[in-house]
């Protein structure tokens, strides 16, 4: 048989991690002569140091190709991603996935978002992987740490938060979050569209994470009068998918100003009107705004106050 048929397949169900309220989608992998851990993280994650993930999420014990027949299968784990819904906040995406709110913390280092601040609806978050390790005679934290996370004391300290309270003892399970298990190279090319919708292929993610890097030329170009240019690249990030609404709202801020100076009071309101329809508590700095962008903003919000 061709190498790769039959090779994977979807199973929507309740991952290893069957304690957790979210069902995780699991990519399996049909083990084919020659397969070694090391040679299936290489396929999956384009990474052979990978097999120490595979070999603790399959219960595999040693440190050899132990269990690993031709014709038997073994889950290959990566992260998801999850779109925010209406009022939902770290703590309660932290409880769905991970059955505690402290463990938020992951969240928001995965994400790069801010405790403070609340993940905006519509975005779309890593889900890091939480994979389960059996702590062995005389491990500790570090070295668990080093055989799954960079080498760095915010590994540990990571690892650490995310097991608040744990014991670390033999046969104890210590969760280690992993944020960048992605399929990659040929694996990637070999999961089903079924699948890849079902795990949440980061698309919309991807797409956000380019937008934001956009947003500070885009003010800048604003701040420097190059309001065509602005006009230009604002419009074009609007056409991006899956954008958040903090987007919108900055994006049609900025257009809005450039509209002005460009003489289209009308396409100006419009932006406006688009940003309150998102925002409807938002305001203007009225000191450092300028009279005809705040005449603009007002006439804006009148049919809201009508």
């Amino acid at each position: 048989m061709r190498r790769g048929l039959a090779s994977a397949a979807l199973v929507v169900g309740f991952s290893a991690l069957a304690a957790f309220a979210t069902a995780q989608p699991v990519y399996t992998h049909a083990v084919q002569e020659g397969d070694t851990l090391a040679s299936i993280a290489q396929r999956y994650y384009a990474d052979p140091t990978r097999e120490a993930v595979l070999r603790e999420a399959n219960r595999m014990k040693g440190s050899g190709a132990n269990g690993l027949v031709p014709g038997s299968w073994i889950f290959i784990p990566m992260v998801s991603f999850y779109r925010v819904g209406k009022d939902e906040t770290w703590k309660s995406i932290a409880t769905q996935f991970y059955g505690v709110p402290a463990r938020s913390a992951a969240l928001i280092e995965a994400n790069k978002g801010n405790r403070r601040v609340e993940p905006d609806e519509g975005v779309e978050l890593l889900i890091p992987y939480p994979l389960r390790h059996v702590v062995a005679p005389g491990e500790t934290l570090a070295k668990i740490a080093k055989a799954y996370l960079p080498d760095s004391p915010l590994s540990v300290k990571r690892l650490r938060a995310f097991n608040a309270g744990a014991r670390i003892e033999r046969g104890q399970v210590v969760l280690v979050p992993l944020f960048d298990l992605r399929l990659a190279g040929e694996g990637q090319m070999q999961a089903s569209a079924a699948f890849m919708r079902a795990a949440g292929g980061g698309a919309a993610k991807a797409a956000q994470d380019e937008v934001e890097s956009a947003l500070p030329k885009l003010i800048e170009q604003v701040a420097k009068a190059q309001f065509a240019e602005a006009v230009a690249l604002g419009n074009r990030l609007l056409g991006a998918q899956s954008l958040s609404s903090t987007q919108v709202v900055t994006i049609e801020k900025e257009l809005a100003v450039a509209y002005v100076a460009l003489e289209r009071a009308d396409l100006a309101e419009a932006s406006f009107r688009a940003a309150l329809a998102l925002q409807p508590n938002l305001e203007l700095d009225t000191v450092r705004t300028s009279p005809r962008v705040l005449e603009a903003f007002n006439r804006a919000k009148q049919p809201a106050q009508d």
